[in-house]
C-alpha cells in the first residue's frame, strides 16, 4: 500500500517546478487550495495528489506546468487510448457498447500516442476493452511513460505476476481495477460475467505484490449506490482491501438502457458524493477522488473535447470516453487537424457534457453510434455547456 508523502519530499518535488512561478498568482492560489484537500501518497518513487493527475515530482508534471499552465496551450492536456476492443465482461453500461471497425496495431497505437503528446498530452490512461489483451501492452507503456503519466484501467482480465511487474518497470504509475460493489453476485451481475468479483480482488492483490505502483479500484456506481449510506458501506468495504484510491464515478447516460433522468444523478447528489469526498480525504489512508468532484463548477470543469480526448480501439476519436460520438479516424485524417476541429465544437462546461446533452443523443439514436462526424458537428450546434469553471476563468483571465 502506498504510504503518506513526507513533507520535505513534497517540498523538493514543488521547487524542483520554479517556472511555476510565472503562472497568474489567482491560478497558483486556486491550485494550492485545491492540493489541500487530498493527501499526497508516495507509491514507489512516485509523489501523487490522485489518479487524474500526474505525480508531483515526474517530468510529466513538468510539462503540465510549463506547457499548460505557464504558456497556456490550447491543445489537450489528457487523453484515453483504446488498446484492443476485446473484453471477456459484458457490461450493461459499457460506453463502447457497439462500436465497430477495424482495431488499431500496435505502430498505430504508438503513432497516436507520439501525436497526443505533440499536442500536450501528458497524461494517458489506458482502457479498451480490457487492455491487458493487448499482447504489446508492456511496450506501449514503456513508449508512452517517457514523458506522459501513464494510468491502466481494468477488470483484471488475463493480469500475471510477471505482467503487473512488467507494466510497472515500463513506467505505470497507477492501475484502477474495476469493482462497483461490495456483493460478489452484484457485481458479477452488473459485469455480466461470472467470476468478475473473484478476478478483480485477485487483480488487486497481484498488482499490491507487485509495489513500486499506486493501486485503485474504478466504480461505475448506479444512482442507487450513490445513495449515502450504501457508499459509505461500499468506501468501508474498499478501505479493507488496502487499496490507495477509490476512483468513482456514477453512471453516464452513454448507451441507450441510461438514457432516462430517473437513472441521471442529481446536482444535489454530486455535491453530496464531492462533500463526501472532502470529509473522506481529511483522515489518513484511501484517497477518494469522484470524477465529479474533478469536473464540478467550483474547480476544473468538464473539458471534454478540448482537454480531454478519447481515441478508441479502432481509431475513431471523440471528446472522451462517455461520448458516443466521432469527429474522424486517426487512418484517414491526421490527428492534430482531428481534434482541431473537435476542440472548435467544445467549450469548459461547469457539469459532465453527457449528463447535459444525453437526450441530443437520444433524439439521433436510429444513426447508430457513436455518431459519425457529419451528424456529431450537427448534434453539437444545439448542445449546453453552462457557465466555464472556475479554473477555466482563472486561467483565461
Amino acid at each position: 500500500m502506498a504510504r503518506p508523502a513526507g513533507k520535505i519530499a513534497v517540498l523538493k518535488a514543488l521547487a524542483s517546478n520554479p517556472r511555476i512561478l510565472r503562472a497568474r498568482p489567482r491560478t497558483l492560489g486556486f491550485l494550492c487550495r485545491y492540493m489541500k484537500e487530498f493527501r499526497i501518497q508516495r507509491a514507489g518513487r512516485n509523489l501523487i495528489l490522485h489518479s487524474h493527475l500526474p505525480p508531483l515530482n515526474s517530468r510529466a508534471y513538468k510539462r503540465f506546468i510549463e506547457e499548460h499552465l505557464v504558456a497556456r496551450s490550447e491543445g489537450p492536456s489528457h487523453a484515453q487510448v483504446g488498446l484492443t476492443d476485446r473484453c471477456p465482461q459484458n457490461c450493461a453500461y459499457c460506453y463502447n457498447r457497439g462500436r465497430k471497425g477495424a482495431p488499431m496495431d500496435t505502430a498505430t497505437i504508438l503513432r497516436v500516442i507520439r501525436e497526443l503528446r505533440e499536442l500536450g498530452v501528458f497524461w494517458l490512461g489506458f482502457t479498451g476493452g480490457e487492455p491487458l489483451l493487448n499482447k504489446d501492452i508492456v511496450g506501449i507503456t514503456e513508449s508512452a511513460s517517457r514523458d506522459c503519466a501513464v494510468k491502466l484501467f481494468t477488470t483484471g482480465c488475463g493480469l500475471t505476476p510477471d505482467l503487473a511487474a512488467g507494466l510497472r518497470d515500463a513506467g505505470l504509475f497507477s492501475v484502477s481495477v474495476s469493482l462497483d460493489h461490495w456483493e460478489e453476485e452484484e457485481h458479477d451481475r452488473s459485469r455480466g460475467y461470472p467470476g468478475a468479483f473473484r478476478t478483480a480482488m485477485g487483480a488487486i492483490e497481484t498488482f499490491r505484490a507487485a509495489g513500486g505502483i499506486q493501486v485503485g479500484v474504478s466504480a461505475v456506481l448506479s444512482k442507487d449506490m450513490c445513495r449515502p449510506e450504501r457508499i459509505e458501506a461500499f468506501l468501508g468495504f474498499l478501505e479493507g482491501l488496502g487499496i490507495d484510491e477509490a476512483w468513482l464515478s456514477e453512471t453516464k447516460p452513454s448507451v441507450p438502457a441510461l438514457w432516462s433522468d430517473d437513472l441521471l444523478i442529481t446536482e444535489e447528489g454530486r455535491r453530496g458524493l464531492t462533500a463526501l469526498q472532502n470529509r473522506r480525504n481529511r483522515r489518513k489512508g484511501m484517497t477518494v477522488n469522484y470524477l465529479g468532484h474533478f469536473e464540478g463548477a467550483a474547480r476544473f470543469g468538464c473539458n471534454a473535447g478540448r482537454k480531454m480526448v478519447y481515441v478508441d480501439a479502432f481509431g475513431e476519436v471523440g471528446p472522451c470516453v462517455f461520448t458516443p460520438m466521432t469527429f474522424g479516424n486517426v487512418r484517414d485524417a491526421p490527428l492534430r487537424e482531428i481534434c482541431a476541429e473537435m476542440a472548435g465544437h467544445f467549450r469548459p462546461g461547469s457539469a459532465c457534457f453527457m449528463n447535459e446533452n444525453y437526450r441530443l443523443f437520444r433524439d439521433r439514436a436510429s444513426l447508430g453510434l457513436p455518431l459519425p462526424r457529419k451528424q456529431a458537428v450537427e448534434l453539437m450546434k444545439a448542445a449546453q455547456f453552462g457557465p466555464p469553471p472556475i479554473f477555466e476563468r482563472l486561467i483565461r483571465g
